[in-house]
């Protein structure tokens, strides 16, 4: 299945007290055959049609394909001026990317540098400054991963800033770990003691992230994350809860099961990676893949619905398989429940448990 999908209706742009600029999502599979230089030359045409400019992309392919990638998107935008995550995302089907996630705005836009790489991006819409990293990662992957873990977060403040934001606005954020299942506890002990000297905005934690993924320089994890800082009193972000689920927090990982932002442009929910655990934070249904994506989305669907959502608001998603043979089963679950052009991209990335064989997140606008 190949499909692109924005996430507003329309993305011509638009004036909020001023403040001139739309920023939506776009998520895009190669089509039958597609080229990579082709694929990139597609998404570039389409953002100039639309006169945005990319924010983020995150890429889920084949890991040794991501030189190549870039030159791609090099060639392709005439330089490489934005934020890029790429990801191990072992689908892909022979093809060297499953998908692209990207953001984008059609205001003007500012890049933040460190290292003499971009790797943020700050726009202001709807009465809110806000700012999307990515591709962040620790230089030295020789150190022991949980230290890894301690100075890229160290290194997400000192890039939040440059941009004139603190970790203290931070919403959302995704964590790729290499060998996710050898040391999950300690990447959630040095996140803990992180966010612990933390008072967030929002008084609750961001909305996260975190599976099991390799990334091109080899590190231990790679970073990417949002964050967000009203400027009037029209704007804000409030933590979600989980109607069929305990708080994150409850069983030792530190993040918001939902955490929605709002401006004069609307609101965005971000819902966290979910997967197929019970109210009080143990597994359910080991070893039924099936089952485990029905629940999975009763959960996604819930959280939905508590902000006057459904699943046909979803304007992005990213489906994580244990097992590459399992995609088929929720592509059966998107027919039945005739969501086949959900914007999602599947990919094949062990999630934080051994008995977890599915995790979805996702977005919504509403």
């Amino acid at each position: 299945m190949s499909f692109l999908v924005a996430n507003t209706g329309a993305v011509t742009p638009k004036t909020v007290n001023g403040q001139t600029g739309t920023s939506f999502s776009l998520t895009f599979t190669p089509q039958p055959g597609e080229q990579l230089p082709d694929f990139c030359r597609r998404i570039a045409i389409l953002l100039r049609k639309r006169g945005a400019t990319p924010l983020h992309f995150l890429i889920f392919g084949n890991i040794n394909s991501a030189p190549a990638g870039r030159d791609a998107l090099k060639k392709s935008f005439g330089r490489m001026d934005f934020p890029l995550t790429w990801i191990e995302g072992a689908d892909c089907g022979g093809q060297p990317v499953a998908g692209v996630q990207l953001y984008a705005f059609t205001g003007n836009v500012e890049r933040i540098e460190r290292h003499g790489q971009v790797v943020g991006s700050v726009f202001t819409e709807g009465g809110a400054r806000q700012c999307f990293i990515g591709g962040l990662m620790h230089s030295d992957k020789a150190l022991p991963a949980a230290e890894q873990t301690r100075q890229t977060l160290e290194e997400l403040q000192i890039v939040l800033a440059l941009a004139g934001f603190e970790l203290a606005d931070t919403v959302r954020t995704w964590f790729f770990l290499e060998n996710i299942l050898q040391w999950y506890d300690n990447f959630n002990r040095a996140r803990t003691k992180i966010y612990s000297g933390v008072k967030f905005r929002t008084g609750s934690l961001p909305a996260s992230t975190g599976v099991g993924a390799k990334n091109p320089a080899g590190t231990a994890l790679a970073l990417a994350a949002w964050a967000f800082r009203p400027q009037k009193n029209s704007a804000g972000a409030k933590e979600i809860a989980s109607p069929l689920q305990c708080p994150a927090p409850a069983y030792g990982s530190s993040f918001s099961r939902a955490m929605e932002i709002s401006s004069d442009c609307g609101k965005r929910l971000f819902i966290s990676g979910t997967a197929s655990i019970a109210p009080g934070g143990k597994t359910l249904w080991t070893g039924d893949t099936r089952k485990q994506v029905e629940l999975s989305m009763d959960v996604v669907e819930a959280i939905l619905r508590s902000r006057g959502l459904t699943l046909a608001n979803l304007t992005r998603a990213t489906a994580y398989f244990r097992r590459a043979a399992d995609m088929g089963i929720f592509s059966e679950w998107l027919t039945v429940n005739r969501l086949e052009q959900m914007p999602v991209v599947s990919a094949q990335c062990d999630v934080c448990r051994d008995d977890l064989l599915f995790e979805l997140e996702a977005e919504a606008e509403g």
